[in-house]
């Protein structure tokens, strides 16, 4: 990007400025935001930017009621700017923040600069918001010189503080990936024993719940920062509404009323997640909720193809899931004959479609240097020596994923990167072309077509042993990294010649002040799918 006349503050000291002020009215427990103090701040969930286009972005804010208040409708003055003083305001406007969308602001802003950083901010009557730092897209023609993304997903509360925010400032991105399970619907475990954090709120079912429940994350203060950092690409997996839940079911059996009362409950966690996320109105189909357009495109000109997928509203059902179940499960694919029914979908009929010509388009006169599949979790096979089959996962949609994988390479997009999350754990694969049979070896002689890097929580805990991912390693040939021990995100850092993707992992996920280290960094070179280690 090039520089602004009039130069912005450093992306480091603005960091380190966002981070100073988001403490500065911050507390670590959700009451806090139920207090009334003498100086009411109606931004105290601070602010954040989306969705870049070449000219122009979403800013979003969300209002929080006083103590004991019943907020009205009210009238928001936005301002966007070349500098963090707001001497010389490029645009400036208002928006009416009304209780039916939870008080949330979504402002589109058009007519803007290609490759230009700005700053902006809100106010509401003397009260001002913290200043956030946004940016534009190259235009749809640019070759861009350079893109730092980093992606992330998966930050329970109560597993953990989020210092991995405060070191994603640090890394300064130009765009943040967030690629699913932004909360957590269930209430804390009655043994909070080993907790770093807990809170108080019930099992979210209703849209109180769960605008109770990002209020609540949002009230970090280095989570606000990095958002306050740079503009957010955001979709969603299952905990943003119940755990393993797939299309319209919440799990297999019910009744006709459980169903009813799913989707009502889906709804209402939907539009929660559109009022705390700088979504723009065309993600809204209809206004009742009960479909959200979450899957979409975003060009970083001519050197990246950002598609962003969803995988949960349109799934069918995990195979052979047992009635009453709360989660997916595993299976054994010789006791299950569901698993291999070629009809099955992850992403449903039309969003494959949509991806297969995404893919095409990518490749026509080799115009994308770098195709971006951003989804939420890990593509590849994981083949585990029990003989078992993740079913929640791309294992559990091996036809989905075969007509994927039949889309690359009948398109052949210059370079495709896989991007994803889930698994609370980082995974670094080949992605090979498809090959018959079943067994962990399939496929491992094919083509490498594409590559993939899975990145680990910013605090969800893993679940499982180190010797345990290694028993997988050794059974997945494509596999070259798996580890599980420790939580953070993935740094991509993207030029027409090559993509690094750094792991980067903190040293203690209870300390909010925790340090952070590199576990790893893997380099893919244009034109020669597959990383190698750096």
């Amino acid at each position: 990007m090039h520089s602004p006349s009039h130069p912005p503050l450093s992306r480091r000291h603005f960091a380190q400025r966002a981070l100073l002020a988001a403490a500065a009215t911050s507390a670590p427990r959700w009451a806090w935001l139920q207090t009334a103090p003498a100086q009411h701040n109606p931004f105290a969930l601070g602010v954040a930017s989306g969705e870049p286009a070449p000219d122009g972005m979403v800013l979003w804010t969300r209002l929080v009621p006083a103590a004991g208040e019943a907020l009205s409708a009210q009238t928001v003055r936005w301002e966007l700017a070349h500098d963090d003083a707001f001497r010389h305001i490029v645009q400036k406007g208002q928006a009416t923040a009304t209780p039916e969308l939870g008080h949330s602001v979504h402002v589109e802003v058009q007519g803007l600069e290609p490759a230009r950083w700005y700053h902006y901010r809100f106010m509401l009557g003397d009260a001002i918001s913290a200043t956030g730092r946004t940016c534009t897209a190259p235009a749809a023609d640019a070759m861009a010189t350079r893109l730092r993304v980093v992606f992330a997903s998966c930050q329970r509360w109560e597993h953990g503080q989020y210092a991995a925010w405060r070191h994603v400032c640090a890394d300064q991105p130009d765009l943040v990936l967030f690629l699913g399970d932004y909360i957590y619907e269930s209430a804390t475990p009655k043994n909070a024993d080993d907790l770093p954090r807990t809170h108080s709120l019930r099992h979210a079912r209703t849209l109180a719940d769960y605008r109770d429940r990002y209020a609540l994350y949002k009230s970090d203060p280095a989570l606000q920062a990095a958002h306050a950092l740079c503009p957010w690409v955001v979709t969603w997996d299952d905990h943003e509404v119940l755990n393993d839940y797939a299309g319209d079911h919440a799990g297999p059996g019910g009744t006709a009323e459980d169903a009813a009362a799913f989707l009502v409950r889906r709804s209402a966690a939907w539009q929660a997640f559109y009022e705390n996320m700088p979504l723009r109105a065309s993600s809204l189909l209809g206004t009742s909720f009960e479909h959200l357009q979450v899957y979409r495109r975003l060009a970083w000109g001519r050197l990246a193809q950002l598609h962003l997928l969803d995988d949960r509203q349109y799934r069918a059902l995990q195979a052979c899931r047992k009635p009453g179940s709360t989660n997916a499960g595993s299976v054994r694919p010789a006791d299950c004959a569901e698993l291999a029914d070629p009809t099955r979908t992850l992403l449903g009929p039309a969003q494959e479609q949509w991806l297969d010509k995404g893919l095409a388009d990518d490749a026509r006169n080799q115009r994308t240097r770098w195709s971006v599949l951003a989804q939420q979790t890990l593509f590849t096979p994981r083949h585990y020596p029990s003989g078992q089959v993740g079913t929640d996962a791309w294992d559990g949609y091996p036809a989905a994923r075969s007509r994927l994988l039949q889309s690359v390479q009948r398109h052949h997009p210059r370079n495709t990167v896989l991007l994803g999350g889930d698994i609370h754990q980082n995974y670094v694969c080949n992605v090979h072309a498809e090959a018959s049979g079943s067994g962990p070896r399939s496929g491992s002689s094919t083509p490498i077509i594409a590559s993939e890097f899975c990145g680990t929580s910013i605090t969800s805990r893993a679940g499982t042993t180190q010797d345990k991912v290694d028993a997988v390693v050794r059974h997945n040939p494509h596999v070259l990294l798996a580890r599980c021990e420790q939580r953070g995100y993935g740094v991509a850092d993207i030029t027409p010649q090559r993509w690094t993707t750094t792991l980067r992992v903190v040293d203690n996920v209870l300390d909010a002040q925790s340090t952070a280290s590199t576990q790893a960094r893997f380099v893919v070179e244009d034109g020669k799918p597959g990383p190698v280690a750096a």
